[in-house]
């Protein structure tokens, strides 16, 4: 059975359409009012060999946090309906990516207990004031940091019900700390929701998760 699934949600502040498919081989089109975002996203499919499509739009004018926790929102949604019973999944995995500079590693379980831990290190923690800016002719419009990405997790967390443990070593640079991290929860999704024909139901001794 083909696991893939749409989500649509409006709402006053966002309207947001993601398509999944988790057996899939990287194929990516995403199109958000947030150019860094877009960029995250796509390093987060690549990475997982997911199929993922969304296009979204919110009123950006405003502040980026509804739109990045909204398409948090919508992308656990539909990572949990692709997933349906769960039956054959590893459900716990981990990943760590460098970057650069930089290097993060993410452990989840897909346990539909929702919980959400982003570490820092003492030489990483300087980051939470830094920001990457989103430019228009050169103009700062607005700008993209680490707060912003932990909103993002959070909404995943909460709608695909994963248990969700991020850290970041170090980093020097705020993109690169940021990308380690999106590609490390790819990795790091793609094998906790990969099947196994020695696992029979679910890999859970309540028998059902």
């Amino acid at each position: 059975m083909a696991r893939k699934a749409k989500i649509k949600r409006k709402t006053t502040e966002t309207d947001i359409a993601v398509e999944i498919d988790l057996d899939g081989s990287g194929r990516v089109e995403i199109k958000t009012p947030i150019p860094f975002l877009s960029h995250m996203l796509t390093n987060f499919a690549r990475h997982g060999l997911f199929d993922l499509t969304i296009k979204a739009s919110g009123d950006v004018d405003v502040d980026f946090h509804h739109t990045v926790e909204d398409v948090g929102l919508c992308l656990g949604e539909a990572v949990k309906k692709a997933l349906g019973d769960k039956t054959g999944i590893r459900r716990c995995a981990d990943a760590s990516v460098p970057m650069m500079d930089s290097l993060s590693s993410v452990v989840l379980d897909l346990s539909g207990r929702p919980y959400l831990k982003v570490n820092t290190t003492d030489e990483s923690r300087s980051l939470t004031k830094r920001v990457f800016s989103s430019t228009d002719k050169g103009e700062v419009m607005e700008t993209f940091d680490i707060d912003l990405a932990v909103e993002f997790l959070k909404a995943l967390s909460n709608s695909a019900g994963i248990d969700l443990h991020v850290t970041l070593y170090y980093g020097r640079d705020i993109h690169h700390s940021l990308e380690s991290m999106f590609k490390a929860l790819g990795r790091a999704l793609a094998s906790a929701v990969e099947k196994d024909p020695r696992i029979k139901g679910v890999m859970s001794t309540k028998g059902k998760l």
